[in-house]
This record gives C-alpha cells, structure tokens and sequence, in this order.
C-alpha cells in the first residue's frame, strides 16, 4: 500500500521524538516541554482560562458559543510523567470546537515525583469538582490518551466503587491499561512514536514499586461492569494495540456498550498531528461520539 507523501514525512520526523523520549533524561525533556508551552496556541475562538478544582490546577478551553450546560473532562497523556503540552492543547481545542461544549483539562500531578495514586486522584477530584459547579452526571463525558486512557478508565472504576454518578460516555485514544511487565509485548510490532525503553521508564514511574495488577493501575485487570458506553481508538502500528483489543474485550465481556476502532497505518495517539487526515477524522468521530450520548442522555 502507498502511504501518502505527507504521511510518509511525518513518519520520517517521528523518528527523532521516539529516540529523544527514550534517552533524553526527564528533566531536560520537561525543561524543553514548558519551554515550548511558555504561550498557549490555540485555534481562533477557543478561549483559555486557569481553574483550580479542589486544589488541582485544571484549564478550561471554551470554543464560540459552546454548550454551558456540557462539559467534557480530558485527561492528558505524557507516560504519566509529562504536563500539558502544546500539542495536546490544540488537540484538545479542535474536539471541544467539534462538540461544541466547555472543556476541562486536568493537570494533575506527575510521576515520578509523585506516582499512583497522585494522578487519579487528581482526575477523581475534577470530576467531582464539576458535580459541585452544578453539572450533571448525565451532561459529563470523559476521555483522555495513552495514560490519560487509562486514568479515563481507572477514573469511572474509582467513581464506581465510590458511589458516584458516572459520566454519559467516555472515549480513550490509544489507552495504555496494563502496566505489568510483559515479556516480548513492546518488541512485537515497530510504533514510530513510543520507544519501548521510554514505555517502560514511564510505568515504572508511575508504579514505584507497587502492585502493577491493582485494577487502578492497570484497568484490564479490573471489573468492567456498569461503565458507561465506551469508545476506544487505537493506532494499527502501535505497540499499545493489544490494550486497546483487551480493554474492548473486557468491556463487552462485562455487558458494557463498546466499540473500538483499528486505524490502518497509524501509530500511537496520531490524533495530535492534526495535518493527518486520520487524526481528524478520529477526533470528529470521538465527537460525534460524545454528542450523541449526552444528547441520548437528556432526552431520557
């Protein structure tokens, strides 16, 4: 198959951000992300104001006459050790303009400083923030990337068992839910993003030390039932695929309303690179997604 030439050269400048995430000591890496983040670029008409949610310092983009009543709660990715990035804005800017409702970015703290449970609690507590601002359940939906896909998931697993009301849906990108160590998984197939050696520094990080198999950590050991409809993306040449297909099937095994979807050719959460045809065509499809359930849910 014929990869288009603008995808090809894409892949080809990949290369560099997949070695420089594997061997570039964490400090410096941070040093160049805040960096690059020191003015937020957002696309025209998204608005962009600082929250704190029950002490967790949480952004707010708000596209042009957005839906005051909605709110969709995203969790970054990073390997649980990076903030909030440039490009995870804009990302996160062109799905609020594509639902059209006010959306919360979580930061929540960062391994290794500060590992499990640090980050969930930080998303369980902007949830609940949001409850206590006045929104429903029913007009919240979440979704986050890569470890923000599993803190989507641990996330609902943790309000569940709390007794908290659940979201009307939920969307993970490319969700990394097993953080045991398996032997030959990162090897199997080549993610032009994610370097193995940097996906197991980042678990190692946020694990310290502790049990990889507690259903918080790594939801696919984890009870599925009750969770709100789910949709998860995921990229055919990423060494997180077989996430994806356990999380679908451990959902379906437990009843839940699920779907997932394989790109063909595409690698770990390819949606930030907007330029791609296919990250567009995701985050509209994560959006139509979204819309359709809290509007399901409104009118029940």
């Amino acid at each position: 198959m014929t990869i288009p030439p603008a995808e090809h050269n894409l892949r080809a400048g990949l290369r560099i951000t997949r070695v420089l995430s594997a061997y570039l000591p964490l400090r410096l890496a941070r040093w160049v992300e805040k960096r690059s983040a020191v003015r937020v670029s957002l696309p025209q008409g998204v608005r962009h104001e600082v929250v704190s949610a029950y002490g967790v310092r949480c952004e707010w983009l708000l596209p042009e006459d957005y839906h005051k009543d909605r709110v969709l709660l995203y969790l970054h990715g990073g390997g649980f050790v990076y903030g909030l990035t440039v490009v995870h804005r804009q990302m996160v800017a062109h799905l609020a303009q594509a639902t059209g409702i006010s959306t919360l970015l979580v930061d929540y703290r960062l391994a290794p400083e500060h590992p499990f449970p640090a980050a969930l609690d930080d998303c369980v507590s902007a949830y609940r923030w949001l409850l206590k601002q006045g929104f429903a359940a029913q007009d919240i939906v979440i979704a986050g990337d890569s470890a923000g896909g599993n803190l989507t998931i641990a996330t609902l697993m943790k309000l569940r068992d709390s007794g908290d009301p659940l979201p009307a849906a939920a969307a993970c990108l490319s969700p990394v839910t097993d953080m045991t160590e398996r032997d030959g998984q990162f090897e199997t197939v080549y993610d032009p993003v994610l370097h193995p050696r940097a996906a197991r520094t980042f678990n190692h990080a946020y694990v310290a030390g502790g049990d990889a198999r507690n259903p918080l950590i790594s939801p696919a050991f984890g009870d599925w039932r009750g969770l709100p409809p789910l949709l998860i993306h995921a990229g055919e040449d990423e060494i997180l695929r077989q996430d994806a297909e356990q999380s679908e099937a451990s959902a379906r095994a437990a009843g839940v309303d699920v779907h997932l979807e394989i790109y063909p050719r595409m690698w770990h959460v390819w949606q930030i690179n907007l330029s791609l045809p296919q990250a567009r065509q995701s985050l509209a499809d994560i959006a139509r997604f979204l819309k359709a359930h809290l509007a399901e849910k409104q009118s029940t």
